[in-house]
């Protein structure tokens, strides 16, 4: 399994010979303000022969058109249902809907997916656009996590433990996103959101061989720039015994399992 990192939400997994793209945002900005300060790891004119796109949820930052319509069509685009039936409306006609609880095959990866605690509505008025997907993309020999994005509570492990822990594997990789908030923001931030000591808490929960965070470095935002999380990160990684199985990748790194 190779893992690259893109950009933010962006990965490409290479996992079995097929290769996933999630989050797509190539964008140079989130909307007329929040400039990209940094290039993609790989230029989306560059990425290989894809086999499947992973939507978490439909906000900006997570789901641009302006990057679906320039990645192939005719794979398929796996997203909450709710999300998918508007992309096919909006004529992505290879949207799948894969809801909370639902498992897809493909090429012989499974493909499952569990409710994220994100509101993920793209505009907040669109309440019934608001679910999240989490994901686990898994073998039976080699399994990878990528939470979308997502608070950490009870549940949050829970599609692990039932597709890892209960069968006696252990998760390989967990994919988990980093944010920041001002002391001001963080309670309400950490309702839909991981802070970097949630991650490495999550990290620990989820009893996963490697972490690798993601959503940081790409897009700065309103009250955060682009690389507090991932400073903050780096920052409690010298007291946390399991620093030396977390892999930070700049844009365009990859990691590979052994």
């Amino acid at each position: 399994m190779r893992i690259t990192y893109v950009g933010h939400a962006t990965l490409l997994l290479e996992v079995e010979g097929r290769r996933i793209l999630t989050d797509p945002n190539f964008d140079p900005a989130l909307g007329r303000f929040l400039a990209r300060v940094s290039e993609p790891g790989i230029a989306l004119a560059e990425l290989p022969k894809l086999d499947a796109i992973l939507v978490t949820h439909a906000h900006a930052d997570h789901l641009s058109f302006q990057s679906l319509d320039r990645l192939p069509r005719d794979i398929p685009l796996y997203a909450p249902p709710a999300v998918a039936k508007w992309l096919v409306r909006l004529g992505y006609k290879h949207a799948v809907a894969v809801a909370p609880g639902e498992t897809v095959e493909m090429h012989g990866l499974s493909i499952h997916a569990e409710l994220a605690t994100h509101q993920g509505s793209r505009y907040g008025v669109d309440k019934w656009r608001k679910d999240a997907n989490m994901y686990l993309i898994d073998t039976g020999t080699v399994s990878c996590f990528f939470a979308g994005d997502t608070a950490l509570t009870e549940d949050t492990t829970d599609l692990v433990s039932t597709h890892c822990h209960q069968v006696g594997r252990r998760l390989d990789v967990a994919l988990l996103p980093i944010g920041h908030a001002p002391w001001w923001k963080e309670t309400g931030f950490r309702k839909g959101h991981l802070t970097s000591a949630d991650a490495l808490d999550l990290f620990g929960r989820l009893d996963a061989r490697y972490l690798i965070p993601y959503h940081w470095g790409t897009f700065n935002h309103v009250t955060s720039t682009a690389f507090d999380a991932i400073d903050r990160f780096r920052g409690l990684l010298p007291e946390h015994p399991r620093a030396g199985d977390v892999r930070i990748l700049e844009p365009g790194e990859t990691f590979e399992l052994d």
